[in-house]
């Protein structure tokens, strides 16, 4: 299978005043193609470094693909380059010549010269149209590389690309491959004890291929195979992922981009499952969390954040008795947490949060020791605990994290 290189040409990508949406459009397709895309690089406008990084393209990849660098100024030096690279004149195109004279000529404008290097292209090339723009795109070929040279502007390179460049690439690969790919998301396990549990699937994989991404307190699997048939690429991706979840099936909560909390709140929603929530650890955390998504005031009626031993006896009624003589940080204070703030909103279900955010200790619990309380209307309430080694604020992330993740294995168990 051939792979690609996408090579983004601009100083102004390097300085972060333009993001690269390119590669990431263009890695898209080409998965569609059944085409590898193993290595994204930025370089600057610079001659000598775009000829270092032609070099170490070709060393390692069949299909080079530049974005930018084709414009009528100065720095635009891409096909300038790789013509001499590659020991080819500059030649103008004529079809994009006329359309750059037509244009100033409607406008009674004069053509300054430098607008002609956008209709010059390598010797050789294929010519790919520029429907929205002026610069000539080029696809070239020797024995053994690809190369396609496209316009910066996303709206000149996706339409180029799309109507000129991949069909030609997908003419000269043959027949088109199927590129499939599932994302699993897992909670619970880190990244390392993951890829230890799949190490001898990931170090002999050839195809599918797997690959592991820590994400936001969460870890994700990437699996990925291709074949010459959707069905087939499908049944290599499902065979994979069966013998991942043999192993470590009980971490996985979901499927695909959905997040933890997306994934919970739409289930709270299609259920119609009232929820209120009472933070002290998180601060109001969750609450913003869930906030996040549309239609949620259909199910979440309030909350609150009660930061202290006062308030919370004050405004959400826990008893002095558990605060004097079990603390703060105590399953029975998350517990009348969960299960006060369930009453007070009227809801389904109440969550609670109280612990140790840190960086010091409380009540002899060390920093990161947190309760969790879930009260469920026609259940006993139950409380969590977990101990957590980061500082404050990604223990509190996670602690939310890890009230969603509650939430959702009681509503496996019991909807």
């Amino acid at each position: 299978m051939a792979s690609a290189e996408i090579i983004a040409v601009g100083t102004e990508l390097l300085l972060g005043q333009i993001v690269n949406s390119n590669a990431a459009f263009i890695s898209q397709e080409l998965a569609a193609d059944g085409i590898y895309v193993y290595h994204h690089t930025v370089v600057g406008d610079n001659p000598a470094r775009l000829k270092e990084v032609i070099k170490i393209a070709e060393n390692r990849s069949d299909i080079l693909i530049f974005t930018g660098g084709l414009g009528p100024t100065e720095d635009d030096i891409t096909k300038q380059i790789l013509a001499e690279h590659l020991q080819k004149n500059l030649v103008t195109d004529d079809f994009h010549m006329n359309k750059i004279t037509d244009y100033f000529a409607s406008r009674s404008r004069i053509m300054t010269d430098n607008n002609k290097l956008q209709a010059v292209i390598i010797e050789g090339s294929i010519v790919l149209n520029n429907d929205y723009g002026f610069a000539a795109g080029m696809f070239l070929q020797n024995n053994r590389h690809t190369y396609i040279l496209l316009p910066g502007p996303p709206s000149e390179m996706k339409p180029m690309f799309t109507h000129y460049a991949n069909p030609l690439l997908i003419k000269e690969n043959g027949e088109k491959n199927v590129l499939e790919s599932k994302i699993l998301r897992f909670f619970g396990i880190g990244e390392s004890q993951l890829a230890a549990d799949l190490n001898d699937l990931i170090v002999t994989q050839v195809n599918p291929t797997i690959a592991t991404y820590a994400g936001d307190n969460e870890v994700i699997v990437r699996i990925t195979a291709t074949a010459n048939t959707k069905e087939a690429a499908t049944k290599l991706v499902d065979e994979t992922e069966q013998e991942i979840l043999r192993r470590d099936g009980s971490f996985l909560y979901g499927y695909g981009e959905a997040s933890l909390p997306e994934l919970v709140t739409t289930l709270l929603l299609e259920k119609n499952i009232t929820i209120s929530a009472a933070e002290s650890f998180t601060a109001g955390l969750f609450q913003a969390e869930i906030a996040r998504f549309p239609g949620i005031s259909k199910i979440f009626k309030g909350g609150m954040v009660t930061y202290s031993a006062e308030t919370k006896q004050s405004i959400l009624e826990v008893s002095q008795q558990v605060i004097t003589e079990k603390g703060v940080v105590s399953p029975e204070c998350a517990k009348e947490m969960a299960e006060n703030v369930r009453r007070l909103c009227n809801t389904d279900l109440g969550i609670s949060f109280t612990g140790v955010a840190g960086p010091d200790s409380l009540e002899e619990h060390p920093a990161g020791t947190i309760w969790i309380g879930l009260s469920v209307k026609g259940h006993e309430v139950e409380a969590y605990q977990f101990v957590y080694g980061r500082d404050r604020n990604h223990n509190r992330r996670r602690a939310v994290k890890q009230g969603f993740q509650l939430i959702k294995q009681f509503l496996d168990a019991n909807t």
